[in-house]
């Protein structure tokens, strides 16, 4: 018997749209991370990009418990001395409630160049209203 290998160009991708209306954000993020990678599919290969597209609406009102609103802090730094910057996530949801989403899922993707390549293909929008409605993604449910 000979394990088959998948070309690059038998992958078929599709397109996922993920409401995180009311979402705990880690239980979202975990599942939108399977659905970039392509675990979910019979084929999947750990060092290509077997996933489809996922795009995020209502990343406003994803969900947190206990005081992370408050308490949870995103941190970065420029690289010169006395660079580091702090936002919280009370401030974060407020400026830019989309990061929210991104950071939470880019951080449970490969950290090399496969999983900046798959990163491209998460689409987060604050609101309701996203402009990918010609590309007629499947509506996801993280229940299922």
């Amino acid at each position: 018997m000979r394990t088959e290998s998948i070309k690059q160009s038998e992958i078929s991708k599709s397109w996922f749209l993920v409401d995180a209306k009311d979402k705990p954000l880690g239980r979202l993020a975990s599942s939108i991370a399977q659905l970039l990678r392509g675990k979910g599919k019979p084929f999947f290969t750990p060092h290509m990009n077997m996933g489809d597209f996922v795009v995020v609406i209502n990343a406003e009102k994803v969900a947190v418990s206990g005081k992370k609103e408050s308490d949870k802090q995103y941190w970065s730094h420029s690289g010169f001395p006395g660079g580091t910057k702090e936002v919280s996530l009370e401030k974060l949801r407020n400026t830019h409630p989309e990061r929210i989403v991104a950071n939470a899922v880019k951080g449970m993707l490969p950290h090399n160049r496969l999983g900046r390549q798959i990163f491209k293909q998460l689409k987060v929008y604050r609101g309701s209203e996203h402009p990918h409605e010609a590309q007629q993604p499947q509506v996801f449910d993280l229940e299922k």
